[in-house]
């Protein structure tokens, strides 16, 4: 075998190219390129979604225009004037007792019921009074019998004196002087044990009317006639004229005459001067906001109410409805006569009181004007019944912020409730 030695290896293949990357460099500098672009669409994204979703959700409220010798339905008579908030009450209203502390026994009423004056509506328990007033009875009978006997006694001892006085005139012999002034004496006794007796008849009959009227007391009875709003108390629960701590009760039910149903609102004192008695007003209950009612203003209460600067008003409720219940809520609009609103009435222009800021000693409101916020300064006149009277600075239509957003600033971008 011949001995041939192995070609020298080619080194030129283990030469390092450095002007092109390799191919693992490039998978991995294109990866990087792909996941940076990712990221920046993410951020972006991101950035888009946060910026949108600051936009706070407001409550708005449109600038309404009243007046210009417009009219209202519901309550005729005129424009609406003075608008003011309250509570439907009945003037005829009570919370019934009992005037003796007793067990109630029962209890004939419930909530709705309606009871006539004098009708029972409740007993307490009343054994011992019913048993007083038989033992008041029985004193009565007994002092009558005694009276009886008594009068028996003395018309006895009358006649024995007239019987001494006939045989003393016929002869002065046979009866004496002593004799016949004992006689006499005994029948004026009589005469004064009759009335005596006759005094405790009466006693024991004012007795027996004290026990009567006791036994009666255990009787709750409708003061008037109305219906029953509420029970106060339950058969067994015990009830007292006045509560007198943790186990008694003092009313057993409340009950109204809902046909003296009025609304009490409070006025502020800056339109009081608009307010009179007699005059025409129409009622809209938060309940019922489409409907109006007549009423007329029974009386304007004369005095004020320093705190809240306002004065009482009671407006009598002329149209009676079933629907119209105690503590509703209700708002009142005085009425101007037709003519004289035509005359003297003006376009105003009315907001929600909670549209109006405070900035300062500036009046300020926020209008919404193609979803951005815009300041305007406005010169407000004061609280009625929820609104306020935007003297100068707003004409009508404008949309107002009510609530939704704590510190607005001009430009804020925002969005409507209920809005798209």
């Amino acid at each position: 075998m011949d001995n041939v030695s192995d070609p020298a290896p080619d080194l030129s293949r283990l030469t390092i190219d450095r002007d092109q990357p390799s191919p693992a460099l490039r998978r991995a500098f294109r990866n990087a390129l792909l996941l940076a672009g990712a990221a920046v669409v993410v951020v972006a994204a991101a950035v888009w979604l946060l910026t949108r979703g600051a936009a706070p959700t407001v409550q708005v409220a449109t600038a309404m225009v009243t007046g210009g010798g417009g009219g209202g339905g519901g309550g005729g008579g005129g424009a609406a004037g003075v608008v003011a908030n309250g509570y439907v009450v009945a003037r005829t209203q009570a919370s019934v007792s009992a005037k003796v502390p007793g067990r109630l026994a029962y209890l004939g009423v419930s909530e709705g019921s309606h009871v006539r004056e004098g009708e029972v509506i409740a007993r307490l328990e009343n054994a011992d009074y019913s048993a007083a007033v038989m033992q008041a009875e029985a004193t009565v009978a007994s002092e009558r019998a005694t009276l009886i006997e008594t009068r028996a006694d003395r018309d006895q001892l009358q006649r024995e004196a007239r019987r001494a006085r006939d045989v003393r005139a016929q002869n002065a012999n046979l009866i004496s002087v002593q004799d016949l002034e004992q006689a006499e004496s005994k029948a004026a006794q009589g005469d004064a044990r009759v009335e005596a007796q006759g005094a405790r008849v009466q006693a024991a009959e004012a007795g027996l009317r004290l026990a009567q009227a006791t036994l009666d007391n255990t009787l709750i009875k409708a003061p008037f006639t109305g219906t029953v709003l509420r029970k106060d108390a339950e058969v067994g629960e015990v009830v007292a004229p006045s509560v007198g701590g943790g186990l008694t009760r003092g009313a057993v039910v409340t009950m109204a005459d809902l046909r003296t149903l009025e609304v009490e609102v409070d006025v502020n004192e800056a339109y009081i001067a608009r307010v009179r008695g007699g005059q025409a007003s129409r009622i809209i209950l938060d309940a019922y906001p489409d409907t109006g009612f007549r009423g007329a203003v029974r009386q304007v209460v004369p005095t004020a109410d320093r705190q809240k600067a306002t004065v009482q008003v009671k407006v009598s409720i002329l149209d009676h409805d079933a629907r119209i219940l105690p503590e509703m809520g209700a708002r009142v609009e005085f009425l101007e006569p037709a003519g004289q609103a035509a005359a003297t009435a003006r376009p105003r222009v009315t907001v929600p009181a909670a549209a109006v800021r405070t900035e300062g000693d500036k009046a300020v409101v926020w209008i919404v004007s193609g979803r951005r916020l815009e300041r305007r300064d406005v010169v407000a006149g004061p609280v009625s019944g929820g609104f306020r009277e935007i003297r100068s600075g707003l004409v009508g239509g404008e949309m107002l912020v009510v609530s939704g957003v704590e510190n607005p600033t001009a430009g804020m971008r925002v969005k409507v409730a209920g809005a798209p």
